[in-house]
């Protein structure tokens, strides 16, 4: 069982986690990956250049994103997690909200779950807890319709910090296994720019006790955050402050960028 945190610790820096989106929508690369084999030539030259782990998502969750077909989103990850795991050894992050794509990435070959809905849609707890791989815990005001429109109100450190906290005992009784727990803070999910950056500087005072995630790569709250920063540049000075925060995996689009800031 992986002990994230002793793992970054170990490396000197945060895990780094490699995108690759295999949809037609995403916000940032939409409709490039959508193809398996262009997914696959993705991941395997993220893996090249140094990734830690690859995140397969199948499914947009950019601010007004609309639902796909669990038939649809099967078809965009499986066949790259499934080539994915032939070819490397490297840990494989199912980026989804949904049990059965879940459960059919982890029989391809997948190791992680990666949930935005924190484990709360149906069957997902069930998944995580039947497989006891990680699961990537993460904060989500409101769902992905709804992202642009309704923002947390009040401290967006207490609620993020309550609902981790609720998060983990249910996962606790449920009998996941408190390693296989990882959180996110979901920066940008239902979050105003400065909540965004609040979450970022604070990521890991939230729990104590936790490896945490954080994925701020390309996001718009970095316009505000590093005004005039074209925005692959400011991805990586976010990298540079969730490392200073003591994050242990960082979530990206560009791997290469990252290593070079964080071995800098």
């Amino acid at each position: 069982m992986t002990d994230w945190h002793t793992l970054a610790r170990s490396r000197g820096r945060p895990l780094v986690m490699g995108i690759v989106n295999a949809t037609p929508d995403s916000f940032s690369d939409g409709g490039k990956y959508l193809n398996p084999s262009d997914a696959l030539a993705h991941a395997l030259e993220m893996v090249d250049l140094g990734a830690d782990i690859i995140d397969v998502g199948g499914e947009s969750t950019r601010p007004g994103s609309q639902p796909v077909s669990i038939d649809d989103e099967l078809d965009r990850v499986i066949p790259v997690v499934s080539e994915l795991s032939s070819a490397s050894d490297i840990p494989i992050s199912i980026d989804t909200r949904h049990a059965e794509v879940a459960e059919a990435a982890i029989d391809a070959g997948a190791s992680i779950i990666n949930d935005i809905m924190g484990l709360r849609g149906k069957g997902m707890m069930d998944v995580a807890v039947s497989s006891q791989v990680p699961a990537i815990v993460m904060f989500m005001h409101g769902t992905p319709e709804t992202l642009a429109t309704d923002t947390v109100e009040g401290d967006v450190l207490e609620v993020v910090r309550n609902f981790f906290e609720e998060r983990i005992e249910t996962a606790l009784d449920a009998g996941m296994h408190k390693n296989n727990i990882i959180l996110d803070p979901g920066i940008g999910f239902g979050v105003t720019h400065q909540q965004s950056i609040q979450l970022l500087e604070k990521c890991t005072s939230l729990v104590r006790g936790y490896p945490v995630l954080v994925g701020a790569s390309r996001k718009r709250f970095l316009a505000e955050m590093f005004p005039g920063m074209d925005r692959e540049q400011a991805s990586v000075e976010a990298v540079k402050v969730a490392a200073k925060a003591g994050a242990d995996i960082v979530r990206v689009h560009d791997v290469a960028m990252t290593l070079d800031a964080l071995l800098d």
